[in-house]
């Protein structure tokens, strides 16, 4: 059995919906230092809020919180229920240090301690 709303109603039910949302996600993007949280995320995109969010296409960094987590180019693709969806084009995870150009042996010291002669020898 399917429930009819008026549409006040339903308009109420997607307003709360959405703030729901809101609250629970800590995920925005960063666009040039405008900041528009995320709905929701999956593997190859994510929805922000339509009334607030423009038509974004290009290179956007996306966080959780503070953390940075992808550096990602998107295209949005359409409006449907609210929210505006951006599918990936490339999300690159943010790395903490910078690459190694060299392989690390597994068995290689940790550090190195020098001996610069001894008052005791």
């Amino acid at each position: 059995m399917e429930a009819v709303f008026s549409k006040e109603v339903q308009a109420g039910l997607e307003a709360a919906r959405l703030t729901s949302l809101r609250r629970a996600s800590r995920l925005r993007i960063d666009v040039g230092g405008v900041i528009y949280p995320v709905l929701r995320m999956w593997k190859t995109g994510f929805a922000v809020e339509a009334e607030n969010a423009p038509k974004l296409r290009g290179l956007v960094d996306l966080f959780d919180g503070s953390k940075h987590l992808f550096q990602c180019l998107i295209v949005a693709t359409q409006e449907e229920d609210g929210e505006m969806v951006y599918e990936f084009k490339r999300a690159t995870a943010v790395a903490s240090a910078a690459a190694l150009d060299f392989e690390r042996s597994e068995t290689a010291p940790a550090g190195l301690i020098e001996n610069y002669g001894s008052e005791f020898g």
